[in-house]
């Protein structure tokens, strides 16, 4: 029942904020969803706590421990079978749980940050039935279900982006997000068939929990489970915006900061690799397919960071650090093609980061929000700066999330990119082509550690260092945002400052995470010292270089730009890559569609014209002869007559 009550609640919210919000709650319509999400956490917080008591390895019987919530038959078409059933393994626990909190403290920011808008009651029913699809996508048994419920976060990120639909900007990014994740789904959809094909069975229990059956197809079937594990990263790769389908996560930030903190950074974003690493035992068959989910995160996790050297736009310049560490995530994930003693610690350190990442990206979000709030909803970091006066709460809270953001040491970032740089330096050992293909994947970790470090401290001194501006929109007294957004600011803060230190060096979060199936083994936690002494001084270089930057020697930015005129130019443009993908995708697509437009309207429309007009041509010829004349009747009755009376006559004579 507790299972049930995580998206139930949620869910209830969202009917009843729909069917009275804009009548009757309106200015209360938040009461409903904010109440909501208390029972879910509450009830995650119970699967987490009492659901799994056993974190020493696997439950008595020697099964894998899991909580199961009665669920009901949905289909039963021939040899497919598919109940909706809910089921938390330790990695569902710690998702859903992590969704249910970052969701709650979001919700109460949203009341003072969306308070006297117009769509008020509509924010928070697409906001509830949002947490209802993630966490019926978290706790989900099938694919599936899994499928239905991926699309219903992407509906609800459309939403959501498109929430000010009139503005122009806001409604193209919400289908410029909508379909090209559109893209990547289509290969998810085509993962599942497959798997059906092959397995019989959509049932995670039936996939993933049988290895001595992955090995036989595996061996039976040779590139069966590489297709798979392709098909499946694909649908990954444009939910969590990994290269070349990153482009719409930045103009996502069209939405409401209270959305860019919950979908697009804490909790959509990262179904991606909640699915990939749920999906350990098939890409632990698929080492090939690995190394590609590991070079793809590499690549997107420094091709974003450099990017967000340049930006001004402060929620861009976070959306951009998005990327980034989704990218370290599945570097992280793709870490397991080192070998099968480096799996546990591979998704340890992704879902570790993952659940870090959650609270201190929202915490930066939010708190990027809270300076919009008090500077009239301006967010270019050129017309502000010294803020730390005005907004001594949002400086102190902006401080900790970048501080987490850039690992800088005891902090939660600090502890999970640890345990990242671990994993890859793990997979690294060795001479295989892998273990190559791994060092200079280790290289550019590090490098996207010092880079992280100094774009997220550049925005921090830029926006809250130096002389006090604020912009005409801000009004003559701009002050700190209310209580109600404040308080969540505070607590988020306290997680991404501790969070990571009670459950990281503690070992705890390891061994609990490796109840789930397929991820007993190998190594959980290691002290790996290179990788924390390389990853902390990236930190310490960064910080110190974005200060050197902008506040020890504010001109040496400017120089560096006018100097390196065409690497600057590159990173303020995003590398063209939105160019180059309407060049690639959009124009030829546009073809496309004017052509079947084309065809459409002069050949098909004209087929289809043609069937209706014959019946009435022939009509037309006709209509004369049936004009009410019974002369014309008659006339017609003699001319038949004659004709018939010749043709006998004809045949007669013949005979």
């Amino acid at each position: 029942m507790a299972l049930w009550l995580i998206p139930g609640a949620p869910a209830a919210a969202c009917v009843l904020i729909a069917l009275t919000g804009v009548r009757w709650l309106r200015e209360r319509s938040h009461y409903p969803c904010i109440l909501a999400l208390c029972v879910s956490l509450g009830s995650s917080l119970g699967v987490l706590l009492l659901g799994i008591p056993d974190i020493a390895g696997l439950g008595p019987d020697g099964s894998h421990p899991q909580v199961s919530a009665a669920g009901y038959e949905w289909i039963r078409v021939g040899g497919l079978d598919v109940s909706i059933r809910l089921t938390a393994d330790a990695m569902g626990a710690i998702m859903v749980t992590m969704v249910t909190l970052v969701s709650l403290l979001v919700a109460i920011y949203s009341v003072g940050y969306m308070r006297g808008d117009p769509g008020y009651a509509r924010f928070f029913a697409e906001f509830s039935l949002f947490v209802f699809s993630m966490s019926m996508l978290v706790l989900a048994s099938n694919f599936l279900v899994l499928f239905v419920f991926w699309e219903g976060v992407g509906l609800c990120s459309y939403l959501l982006i498109g929430f000010w639909y009139r503005r122009p900007s806001a409604a193209a990014a919400a289908r410029k997000a909508f379909l090209v994740n559109r893209i990547g789904d289509f290969g998810f959809l085509l993962g599942v068939f497959l798997i059906w094909g092959t397995f019989g069975t959509l049932d995670y229990q039936g996939v993933l929990g049988r290895e001595g059956v992955l090995q036989q197809i595996a061996q039976q079937h040779p590139g069966r489970l590489e297709w798979i594990c392709g098909l499946l990263f694909l649908g990954a790769v444009g939910k969590s915006a990994q290269f070349p389908l990153h482009v719409w996560l930045p103009d996502a930030m069209e939405g409401p900061s209270p959305v860019s903190a919950l979908i697009h950074a804490a909790t959509m974003v990262t179904a991606g690799v909640y699915m990939v690493a749920r999906c350990t035992p098939l890409f632990v068959q698929a080492p090939f397919v690995q190394l590609i989910v590991a070079g793809i995160g590499g690549f997107t996790a420094l091709l974003a960071a450099l990017i967000a050297l340049t930006q001004y736009d402060l929620k861009r310049v976070l959306a951009y650090s998005t990327v980034s560490q989704l990218g370290y995530m599945f570097l992280a994930l793709g870490c397991a093609a080192g070998g099968k003693e480096v799996v546990t610690l591979a998704v340890t350190a992704a879902i570790f980061h993952l659940f870090t990442h959650a609270f201190f990206k929202a915490l930066l979000f939010l708190s990027a929000g809270s300076v919009m709030h008090s500077m009239g909803d301006v967010i270019d970091m050129r017309r502000f700066s010294g803020l730390r006066g005005v907004l001594p709460v949002t400086h102190l809270t902006f401080l900790c999330g970048a501080l987490a953001l850039a690992g800088f040491p005891l902090t939660s970032g600090f502890w999970s990119k640890d345990e990242i740089l671990a994993a890859v330096a793990a997979a690294s050992h060795g001479t295989s082509l892998y273990a190559k293909s791994f060092l200079v994947l280790q290289f550019t970790a590090v490098v996207t550690a010092l880079l992280t470090a100094f774009y997220t401290f550049r925005a921090y001194f830029v926006t809250f260092w130096g002389e006090a501006r604020f912009p005409a929109e801000a009004g003559q007294h701009p002050h700190e945002s209310p209580p109600v957004m404040s308080v969540p600011l505070v607590i988020l803060a306290l997680f991404a400052l501790a969070v990571g230190a009670a459950i990281g060096p503690s070992g705890l979060f390891g061994p609990y995470l490796a109840q789930t199936r397929g991820l007993t083994g190998g190594e959980e936690h290691v002290v790996a010292w290179m990788p924390m002494l390389l990853g902390t001084a990236a930190a310490v270089i960064g910080i110190a270089a974005a200060w050197l930057a902008y506040v020890g020697s504010p001109g040496l930015s400017g120089r560096l730009a006018r100097v390196s005129t065409t690497a600057y130019n590159w990173s303020l443009n995003k590398f063209y890559w939105d160019e180059i993908f309407a060049a690639l995708v959009v124009r030829p697509l546009q073809g496309v569609a004017w052509l079947c437009r084309v065809l459409d309207d002069y050949l098909v429309d004209f087929l289809v014209n043609a069937a209706g007009r014959i019946p009435w041509m022939v009509g037309s010829l006709l209509r004369p002869v049936q004009n009410g004349q019974v002369q014309t009747y008659a006339l017609v009755m003699m001319i038949g007559l004659a004709a018939l009376l010749l043709a006998v006559l004809n045949a007669w004579a013949g005979g």
